[in-house]
């Protein structure tokens, strides 16, 4: 892998797993030009999300965080391109789905549910060293 090309964690959140956009946000990244290398639909282990989600272990929203987070399937896949990670991250739009712009995946398909937990539809990694440390954990076998 070239030092340009990078690699980022995509889940479909069990909200987007639920509606059945695991398909959309497939079709968004492709059209942005971005490869799928790996793909697996997992119902995630407490376990698995306690490493995601470790630096925030403690805070008010960590435990409805992981109760979300496993209370379903996700759509966890991983992507590969010149500057994806920041480049997903556009895609998917601001993390809060009211405010995110048309055309991002949360701006067009999320909404604001009233719930404990904002389910924003995706969580892509924020910088090379946790897209890393997140795909070892999601697929340890790359």
């Amino acid at each position: 892998m070239s030092e340009s090309i990078e690699r980022s964690l995509v889940l479909v959140k069990p909200d987007g797993y639920r509606r059945g956009l695991s398909g959309e946000v497939l079709r968004r990244i492709e059209a942005k030009g971005y490869v799928p290398i790996a793909l697996a639909v997992t119902t995630p282990t407490r376990e698995q999300l306690a490493a995601h989600y470790a630096e925030h272990e403690g805070k008010p929203f960590y435990e409805p965080l992981v109760e979300f987070m496993s209370s379903g399937p996700v759509t966890a896949m991983v992507i590969e391109g010149q500057r994806c990670i920041e480049g997903f991250r556009s895609l998917a739009g601001a993390t809060e789905p009211t405010g995110a712009l048309p055309g991002t995946i949360r701006g067009d398909l999320g909404r604001d549910w009233g719930l404990k937990v904002q389910q924003n539809i995706v969580h892509g990694s924020d910088s090379p060293e946790s897209s890393a440390r997140e795909i070892g954990i999601w697929f340890p076998e790359l």
